[in-house]
């Protein structure tokens, strides 16, 4: 069995979700986190800093010099047999894509043991 951990953007939540359900994966948690990636200067704020030795008094300068900020994501989990990954990871990358930085990272893991809290025993 294989652990799916997605981050992905807050409003692409509904997208996601109906997407796994209708994809056979009806089953997922899903939970509110705060988070942040790689940032990259783009090239145009990368020139007009060589240019004039500082960054521009905007929206742009602001993300750049703030290295903290948390950005609101969305957290889902999802475990599934070993021949899944791949539709599972297929599903959520085609409902969060955007081709913009920021879209999400998800994570493949296995899962050694797995039980059933109501009656103790070991699910396959």
């Amino acid at each position: 069995m294989k652990e799916i951990m997605a981050f992905i953007r807050a409003n692409k939540v509904n997208r996601t979700k109906e997407a796994l359900a209708n994809a056979g994966f009806p089953a997922f948690s899903c939970r509110s986190c705060l988070g942040r990636g790689k940032k990259s200067l783009d090239a145009t704020v990368l020139n007009y800093i060589m240019e004039n030795g500082d960054l521009p008094v905007s929206q742009v300068g602001e993300a750049f010099t703030e290295t903290a900020r948390l950005i609101p994501k969305r957290f889902f989990t999802i475990i599934i047999e070993d021949e899944q990954v791949e539709l599972a990871v297929k599903t959520i990358i085609k409902a969060n894509q955007t081709g913009n930085p920021g879209d999400g990272k998800i994570f493949v893991l296995p899962v050694e043991e797995t039980y059933k809290v109501r009656t103790g025993e070991t699910v396959l």
